[in-house]
């Protein structure tokens, strides 16, 4: 019987494919020793004979009457070497990167703040990926299927990759504030730990990038507000006086008994308490300058805290009436200007 040569080659035209099975079904399943291989670059071709791999081939042109052929015949006991035709399977292999591979949380991912408390977090990014040992991926994932594309396991690589950046996260206890500035370094220790899982079944991450990692609209809302007043006084104190006002400001939508008339009161000073409370962190870098250049014999305003002449009777800063002194007529110690009894003798004034 004659024997005519075979060709067996893959032009690879899709963008996602990773494994080809050449379809020898439609000449036959049997090749001869005329028969040739060529591979191509970023492809590996594996020969599968009765269920088992025989050989691996990187990229090259093979005669597989000196290069398959021998590693058929001792397979299959031939005691005639390899003169007759032999059925066996042929698949491609592509060893290329997968790149622009997008991964992102479904779920939120609850942290531990050391400034927010528990914090709902999430993130996108993309990675890439390649087949690094064929032998393994073929027997881990591919089976007999006809061919395996990218579809076909992205979704368990993106679940491998979001369970170890939420690992990352929690484990490395830095704040939310920070995150932006630390995204190199979470791909790093991600992409040193999943890399293993990806050995694991013949791959290896290729590269990983965290885009972005956002926050609940309420924790940026508060982050924002923070921001605001660190510009106008980067002191607690006024983060601490701007919370009181803000729960008057809550108390005063009090929907109970007397809520109505009690409520207009209590908001009418809670919007003169805030407007107080941005008025004195305006003024309160002045305010400690006027304190350090007071002259001697000066008094200072009991409504603004700045610094007034001895005989004064305005502030000069606020127009505030500044309190005059008077004297207990039983012992004659100077008393404060609204006292009612003096601190020394005890005398009702």
């Amino acid at each position: 019987m004659a024997l005519f040569s075979k060709i067996i080659e893959w032009s690879d035209d899709s963008k996602n494919t990773l494994v080809y099975k050449y379809p020898l079904e439609k000449a036959g399943r049997e090749l001869n020793n005329k028969s040739k291989l060529i591979v191509r670059e970023s492809q590996e071709a594996v020969f599968v004979h009765k269920g088992q791999i025989c050989d691996i081939f990187p990229a090259g042109t093979y005669n597989l009457g000196t290069e398959i052929f021998p590693i058929l015949s001792k397979l299959a006991g031939w005691r005639y070497g390899f003169q007759n035709p032999i059925t066996c399977d042929v698949y491609y292999v592509n060893t290329k990167q997968f790149t622009n591979m997008k991964w992102g949380t479904s779920n939120p991912i609850i942290v531990r703040d050391p400034e927010f408390g528990m914090v709902r977090v999430r993130g996108f990014g993309s990675y890439s990926f390649k087949v690094d040992n064929v032998e393994v991926f073929l027997k881990e994932l591919f089976g007999t299927n006809s061919s395996f594309n990218t579809e076909d396991i992205t979704g368990w690589l993106k679940t491998l990759v979001v369970s170890y950046i939420a690992d990352a996260i929690g484990e490395s206890k830095v704040s939310i504030l920070d995150m932006a500035g630390n995204t190199l370094e979470f791909n790093e220790i991600v992409k040193r730990n999943v890399q293993t899982k990806f050995k694991e079944i013949g791959l290896v991450l290729v590269s990983l990038l965290i885009e972005n990692i956002s926050l609940p609209q309420e924790v940026e809302k508060k982050i924002d507000e923070r921001s605001g007043y660190g510009i106008l006084a980067d002191s607690t104190d006024v983060m601490m006086k701007v919370s009181a006002a803000e729960a008057m400001r809550n108390a005063a939508k009090n929907e109970g008994m007397g809520g109505a008339f009690m409520g207009a009161g209590v908001g009418i000073g809670a919007g003169a308490g805030v407007g107080q409370i941005f008025a004195d962190a305006l003024k309160s870098e002045p305010k400690k300058e006027a304190v350090q250049s007071a002259p001697a014999g000066a008094k200072t305003c009991p409504i603004c805290g700045a610094s007034v002449s001895a005989g004064a009777k305005f502030c000069s800063e606020c127009g505030g009436k500044m309190p005059v002194n008077k004297f207990c007529t039983e012992c004659g110690a100077k008393v404060d200007a609204n006292a009612k009894f003096c601190p020394e003798c005890g005398n009702k004034l």
